[in-house]
C-alpha cells in the first residue's frame, strides 16, 4: 500500500475548494492594495491629467482620476491566471477561462478610450458585443432553459444565443447606470458575486467558485481606494463594463447548473439571479420607464436613480451605498426563503418585494424630508442634483428632473433670492425646440456675475423678462 507523504496532504488541503476561495479573495485583496497598484494609477492620472472633470451631471466637486477598472482588470487577469494554472483545471475550463480573459481585455481598451476620449454609443455598443460574442458563440456559455418560468422550458439554439447576448449587454450597461455615487457599483458587485460565489461553492463549481472569489478580493480591494477620501479613484466606464460582464457571466454560468445537476440551490436558478441581480436591472427598467412617460429617449442621462433620490432624502455616499446593498441583500434572503414554490409564484413574490424596497424612498411621507434638505444646502455647492423652487412652482417633471444644483443667492442691495441654472436646462430647451425655451434661455444670458468682497460670486442681475420666465417654465 503506497505511502501518503506530507507534500500530498499539503496539495490536498491546498487545492480543497472552500480554502481556495478564500485563499484567491485573499491574494487578489492583497495584490490590489499593498503593492502600490491604484496608488501609481492615481499618481500616473494626475500627471498625465487624464481625469474625470465635474460636470452638470457629475456627483463630484473636483477632478478624479477614472481608471480605476484597469487596476481592477489587472488584479482580477493577473489572479485569476495564477490560480487557473496551479489549480490543474481541465481543458474545457481553460479554454473559457482563455475566452474570459480575451473578452475583458477587449472590455478594457473599449472603456479606457470611452473614458478619455469618449466613444459614440453605438460604436461602444459593437465593441461589447463582439466581446459577449467570443464568450456566448465560441465556448457555449448561454442561456439553454427558463427551467419553466413563464412556462418556457428549453430554448432554441439561435433564439438562445440571442437572448444570452442581450443579457449580457443588460446588464453590462445596467451596471454603468448604478455606477453614480461613491461604492455603489463596487458594493452591489461584491453583494453578487459572493452570492454567485456561494451557490457555485455548494454545487462543487471549481472554476465558477474562483471566478467568484478572485473577483470579490479584486472590488474590495478598489472600494479601498473608491471610498477613500484622500486617494480616491472612479472605475470609469471601463471598470463597470467589465464588472457588468463578470456578473452576466456568474449569473449565466450559475444557470448552466441545471442542465448538469439537479440540487436543492439551483432548483430555482432563474429567481436567484434576478434577486442576485435585482437592483442594477430594477433601476435600469424603472428609469427606462420614466423617461418614456416624459417623452424622453430612454438612453437620455437623468438625475433620476433611485441612489439621486436617496441623496435627496438627506444620505450620503456611504450611507445610500450601505442602504441599498442590504435591500438587495434581503431580496436574496427572500429568494432563498420562497425555493420551494412554485416558480412562478416565487418570481411574483420577489418582484412585488423587490419592488416595495427599492421604491420606498419615493414615498410621499419622504417629500418633506427632500424640501428640509434643499433648504438647508441652498448656499453649498452640493453634489447632489437638487429641486428646491422649481418643484414648488410646479415645473414640467421632464425639466424638474434634469435641473441640476440650483444656487440660491442674495443680493445683498436687493435682498431678493436668484436663481441661477446649469446648462442642463439649457440642453433641455434646445432639445425640445420650444420658443418660450428658447426666450428662457436668451434671457439667461443676462445674468452677469461679479465679485463680492473678492470671495464669494453672487448674481446682480436679471431682466424683468427672465424672472417671468423662470416663474413660468422652471
Amino acid at each position: 500500500m503506497p505511502t501518503i507523504g506530507p507534500m500530498t496532504y499539503f496539495r490536498d488541503f491546498f487545492f480543497d475548494i472552500h480554502f481556495l476561495a478564500l485563499f484567491s479573495a485573499l491574494v487578489a485583496f492583497v495584490i490590489s492594495t499593498k503593492f502600490y497598484l491604484y496608488p501609481s494609477i492615481i499618481y500616473i492620472s494626475k500627471t498625465k491629467s487624464l481625469m474625470d472633470v465635474p460636470g452638470d451631471r457629475k456627483m463630484h466637486k473636483t477632478q478624479v482620476p477614472n481608471l480605476g477598472g484597469l487596476g481592477l482588470f489587472i488584479v482580477f487577469s493577473l489572479s485569476i491566471i495564477i490560480f487557473g494554472l496551479l489549480a490543474n483545471l481541465i481543458q474545457p475550463d481553460l479554454i473559457k477561462l482563455l475566452s474570459l480573459i480575451g473578452a475583458t481585455i477587449i472590455l478594457l481598451f473599449l472603456g479606457i478610450k470611452d473614458d478619455l476620449m469618449s466613444i459614440s454609443p453605438k460604436k461602444k455598443f459593437v465593441g461589447q458585443l463582439f466581446a459577449v460574442a467570443i464568450v456566448v458563440v465560441l465556448t457555449d456559455v448561454r442561456i439553454i432553459s427558463f427551467d419553466g418560468l413563464l412556462g418556457i422550458g428549453e430554448l432554441p439554439y439561435f433564439v438562445s444565443v440571442l437572448f444570452s447576448i442581450f443579457v449580457f449587454s443588460l446588464v453590462i450597461n445596467a451596471l454603468n447606470l448604478v455606477d453614480g455615487i461613491d461604492g455603489l457599483a463596487g458594493s452591489m458587485a461584491v453583494v453578487s458575486s459572493a452570492s454567485f460565489g456561494i451557490l457555485f461553492l455548494i454545487n462543487g463549481q471549481y472554476m465558477m467558485t474562483l471566478i467568484s472569489s478572485v473577483f470579490v478580493g479584486s472590488l474590495v480591494g478598489f472600494l479601498r481606494y473608491n471610498l477613500s477620501s484622500d486617494q480616491k479613484i472612479f472605475m470609469g466606464d471601463c471598470g463597470s463594463m467589465l464588472t457588468g460582464f463578470l456578473l452576466a457571466y456568474q449569473g449565466i454560468g450559475f444557470l448552466a447548473l441545471n442542465e448538469v445537476a439537479s440540487t436543492s440551490t439551483s432548483s430555482n436558478a432563474p429567481i436567484l439571479l434576478l434577486a442576485i441581480l435585482s437592483f442594477p436591472l430594477f433601476d435600469t427598467l424603472r428609469v427606462f420607464i420614466v423617461r418614456v412617460k416624459q417623452k424622453r429617449s430612454p438612453f437620455r442621462p437623468d438625475s433620476n436613480h433611485i441612489h439621486h433620490r436617496l441623496l435627496r432624502l438627506g444620505l450620503n455616499h456611504k450611507q445610500a451605498t450601505l442602504s441599498l446593498s442590504i435591500c438587495n441583500v434581503l431580496v436574496i434572503g427572500l429568494a432563498f426563503l420562497v425555493g420551494d414554490l412554485n416558480i412562478n409564484l416565487q418570481l411574483f413574490i420577489v418582484v412585488i418585494a423587490g419592488s416595495l424596497l427599492y421604491l420606498a424612498p419615493f414615498l410621499k411621507v419622504f417629500e418633506k424630508n427632500i424640501d428640509l434638505n434643499a433648504t438647508k444646502n441652498r448656499n453649498d455647492d452640493d453634489r447632489v442634483p437638487i429641486i428646491t423652487i422649481a418643484g414648488k412652482i410646479g415645473a414640467n417633471e421632464a425639466i424638474e428632473e434634469s435641473i441640476q444644483p440650483i444656487k440660491l443667492v442674495k443680493d445683498t442691495s436687493s435682498d431678493k433670492e436668484l436663481f441661477f441654472f446649469s446648462s442642463n436646462i439649457q440642453n433641455e430647451a434646445a432639445a425640445d425646440n420650444s420658443s418660450s425655451f428658447t426666450n428662457l434661455k436668451k434671457e439667461e444670458k443676462s445674468l452677469q456675475a461679479i465679485e463680492n468682497s473678492g470671495e464669494q460670486k453672487i448674481l446682480v442681475k436679471r431682466s424683468s423678462e427672465f424672472k417671468k420666465l423662470a416663474k413660468k417654465h422652471v
